[in-house]
């Protein structure tokens, strides 16, 4: 993961000595210093010690506190530490302000006066992994006045400066410089998983230097704070952030732990929403989502971009693939913008790039609001994008529109044109959207953070509300899956269709399925028109509802294939939603057909989806990998959470069992 310079000179050895353990050792005398070096300082402030910040070794702890330290105006020392007596290897320790505790009384007859004050202020650093020291208790707050004007160095800070002078000729001038690690995945320490940080190196344009994230104050903290707290209780989030070359922040992504899984099941099609960026939000917000069994939007992971250019596109996009083991989508649904088809052409070149047709038509009334005959441009054009089922119909529609009202030279159009193979519906019929996209009039989309992000949030705002979000989120989504799971659906036909996928579908599914079986009693005059040896031609009739209250005929294609059973309707539902439409059920039924195929059968949208599906086909998927495996551990956890939530003595057994095994694993831990 990225390292977070405190400065941009290069480090120096620090002294291996320390102020020795226990409260003899820890004499807070303090030194007064010059500056001896003639340099300045880095105006930059380190951060603040937090719990779950994780250093490679002991000294890099003891190193990062005690530079705080001098910044702030207090000396340390090593104030207690723990060893396992086999090893004699330390496990835990305390770094303590060096006014913490109280000398022992002196039975001398001049004693020294009493300097310590009994300051709480400290951290509390814990071996974890056997290889990295994570901070698990912080106190900031001082007894005692701390001055960081104050020209003087404690003994901590004068073993820096002997360490220097030991690291460097005499003439070279001393710089106090030090960099920190952020909290990492367990994963960056295999080098070969590929879950280091993106950057320009890797191939990547270099970007404007001039753009960065324009955060307030408090923001920056607020983030660095709230990766820190995710990932010391999200061992598998996954963070990646982007620094310029004078270190002002780019770039940010993050995914959790179960964006990462969520991703292994719902990686068909991802929509990247950028509103935030589009509308120019204060949150410069990029979302990437996808579309669960229960036809809810999943959250694939996020970040925060600094500037709306292809460059910053690809960095951010690297990221997220990275985070995913490289496993690229199959559609990628995004905004009609330049920049990211650019950005999307580049980093996933294999992925079916569609433009959302929601927000395309969402922007009618600001383009071309202003023009004459507009309800009626609007009418046609309505008319043209959502009840064209041929090519031929489209392109009929679009031209009658354009010279009926003289739009012959409206840019916008003229692009939405050249461009219509990329959003219209009749276009895409051979693409699969898992419903991601709207194919009528009256549906809409609303973006994952809807009702968390405004105009004028801030990052700060936004990290916390983040987990608020996600918890809604999750337990619709775990509602969901009990409803599906132990309730009965209503049958409202006699059709053996809904009976047969009442006992496969989500209830969500299920419930829209069930519209297209009442359907097809709308359906009329099914018959056959061609026959070409197994393929016959079907057209099937129905009254749909347009304008008001009228109704219209509409003829519908249907081509049916007797000996695979195989079926395809020209109004192409399956591949816009995942089901069967009534067209298609009709001509089934008129068949004597009386079970929808398997392979019309999508498991992504099956109640026991997420319990059966594991992706080791994929050559991208470690099956060692921690990706891996908490998919797997949360897949077997979630019949234990459903159990559980059935009654109050479950909910005891389970609730206790779990502690149990989190019991162990802190033994675990300590030996």
């Amino acid at each position: 993961m990225e390292e977070v310079c405190l400065n941009s000179e290069p480090v120096f050895d620090m002294v291996d000595e320390y102020e020795g353990d226990g409260e003899g050792e820890g004499d807070c005398s303090a030194v007064e210093h010059d500056d001896e070096t003639g340099s300045k300082h880095s105006k930059k402030e380190p951060p603040l010690p937090t719990i779950g910040l994780e250093f490679d070794s002991f000294d890099e702890a003891y190193d990062f506190y005690n530079i705080y330290a001098k910044e702030q105006g207090f000396g340390i020392r090593v104030s207690n530490s723990w060893f396992r007596t086999k090893k004699k290897e330390r496990y835990r320790a305390k770094l303590s302000c060096s006014s913490a505790g109280f000398k022992k009384k002196s039975e001398a007859n001049n004693p020294r006066p009493e300097t310590r004050t009994g300051c709480p202020a400290m951290v509390v650093i814990r071996l974890v992994d056997s290889k990295r020291w994570r901070i698990v208790e912080v106190e900031l707050e001082h007894n005692h006045q701390v001055s960081p004007q104050i020209k003087r160095f404690y003994k901590s800070h004068k073993k820096m400066i002997l360490a220097a002078r030991k690291a460097r000729p005499p003439t070279e001038p001393v710089t106090e410089i030090h960099t920190i690690k952020l909290y990492r995945t367990a994963a960056m320490d295999a080098v070969s998983n590929g879950f280091s940080n993106v950057s320009e190196r890797e191939g990547i344009h270099q970007p404007d230097h001039s753009k960065h994230l324009e955060l307030k104050e408090g923001d920056a903290y607020a983030v660095y704070n709230f990766f820190c707290r995710m990932k010391l209780t999200n061992p598998n989030f996954f963070y990646s952030m982007d620094f310029d070359d004078d270190s002002p922040l780019k770039n940010v992504f993050w995914a959790d732990a179960r964006s990462r899984a969520a991703y292994g099941y719902f990686s068909d099609t991802v929509a990247i929403d950028t509103t935030c960026l589009t509308n120019k939000y204060e949150l410069p917000l990029i979302s990437f989502v996808g579309v669960n069994h229960h036809g809810q939007s999943v959250l694939l992971g996020c970040g925060f971009l600094g500037h709306k250019s292809v460059e910053y596109f690809v960095w951010i996009f690297r990221a997220w693939l990275k985070c995913m083991l490289g496993h690229q989508p199959q559609v990628i649904v995004t905004d009609q913008c330049k920049s990211l088809q650019i950005a999307v052409s580049e980093v996933f070149p294999k992925a079916r790039h569609c433009f959302c047709l929601w927000y395309i038509m969402q922007r009618v009334p600001e383009k071309l609001g202003g023009l004459r005959g507009f309800e009626e441009i609007k009418r046609q054009l309505n008319k043209a994008v959502y009840n064209s089922l041929k090519i031929i119909e489209f392109e009929t529609s679009w031209t009658e529109m354009i010279k009926k009202h003289g739009l012959g030279d409206n840019k916008w159009l003229q692009t939405l044109y050249e461009e219509r193979k990329q959003w219209v519906p009749v276009y895409l019929k051979d693409t699969f959207f898992a419903g991601m996209i709207p194919i009528r009039e009256n549906e809409s989309l609303n973006a994952f953070f809807d009702g968390y992000v405004h105009k004028h949030t801030s990052f700060k705002e936004f990290v916390d509300k983040y987990d608020l979000a996600l918890y809604r989120k999750h337990l619709k989504e775990a509602t969901a899956d009990v409803q599906s799971k132990n309730s009965s659906f209503e049958l409202k036909t006699r059709c053996n269709f809904e009976v047969q996928l009442s006992k496969a579908y989500t209830k969500e599914i299920f419930d829209k399925f069930q519209s297209e079986v009442e359907g097809m009693y709308s359906c009329f005059n099914t018959r056959q028109v061609t026959a070409n040896g197994p393929i016959i031609t079907y057209i099937v009739k129905e009254r749909v509802e347009i304008e008001g209250n009228e109704k219209e005929v509409r003829s519908y294609e249907v081509l049916f294939e007797t000996n695979q059973v195989d079926i395809r309707c020209i109004c192409s539902l399956f591949n816009y939603k995942g089901y069967l439409c009534r067209h298609a059920l009709n001509v089934l039924n008129y068949n004597g057909v009386e079970e929808v195929p398997s392979r019309y059968i999508l498991r992504r949208w099956c109640k026991d989806f997420k319990f059966q599906h594991v992706d080791l086909g994929s050559t991208d998927i470690d099956v060692y990998g921690p990706v891996y495996r908490q998919s797997h551990f949360h897949n077997c956890a979630v019949p234990i959470v459903e159990g559980g939530a059935q009654s109050e003595e479950q909910y005891k057994i389970a609730l206790h069992e779990l502690q149990e095994l989190l019991n162990k694993f802190n033994l675990v831990d300590d030996s």
